[in-house]
């Protein structure tokens, strides 16, 4: 089951979208900040922390791609959905529009990697999702992972709910920061640090530098 781009392209036209889990317990999805600009919060946990060129993975409307390229920074976002990224082009930001699964420019040469707002949960398998995204970097290279604060790996199917209309179940994933070296591991990446910013939780994980 994967999640339907024609579903997803609603939420950016809703004032009500939310995420239902198999148990029926709704979550709203944060569009509207999505869809702002960059704010301290982002810049602290995804921007400061990027010095060369950047990959933004499930970018949607593009906020931190523009954020990274007002700083001076090369940065491409990469996202299956037409309406995020039709957002994401007017605004400004460089972005193409493709499965992180299929193949991206510049493979293996990334210095940055951005899974933010929750996107280590697309496919349902964190640990495949990091996999892959460890090849797009550089040795040496860091990937910034947004993650709770804890609850472990919950893998499970969601819906989307968007304006009262329920689309069809689609793999997800929920990662606690107790998870990430687990997953780290498993990925052969290195967690090296955490980033806190404003009840929200990073953590960087390092690509080894291998003789």
């Amino acid at each position: 089951m994967s999640l339907d781009d024609a579903t997803f392209d609603a939420v950016f036209t809703s004032d009500d979208s939310r995420f239902v889990d198999d148990a029926g317990v709704e979550e709203h999805l944060a569009v509207q900040r999505w869809a702002a600009d960059a704010d301290d919060a982002d810049h602290a946990l995804f921007v400061d922390p990027c010095s060369g060129p950047t990959l933004d993975l499930g970018c949607g409307p593009g906020r931190l791609v523009h954020a990274l390229l007002l700083r001076g920074v090369d940065a491409l976002g990469v996202d299956t959905s037409r309406a995020a990224l039709g957002l994401a082009k007017a605004r400004g930001s460089v972005v193409l529009r493709r499965d992180l699964f299929d193949r991206l420019p510049g493979e293996g040469r990334w210095q940055h990697a951005l899974l933010a707002d929750g996107n280590i949960g697309i496919g349902g398998r964190p640990a495949r999702l990091l996999r892959r995204v460890g090849e797009l970097v550089a040795p040496g290279g860091s990937v910034l992972v947004e993650v709770r604060e804890n609850g472990g790996i919950l893998q499970e199917s969601r819906r989307l709910l968007v304006d009262g209309r329920l689309g069809a179940p689609f793999e997800w994933a929920v990662v606690g920061l107790d998870a990430v070296s687990y997953l780290a591991d498993r990925a052969h990446l290195v967690h090296t640090r955490t980033l806190q910013a404003d009840g929200r939780w990073v953590a960087e994980l390092h690509r080894p530098v291998r003789g």
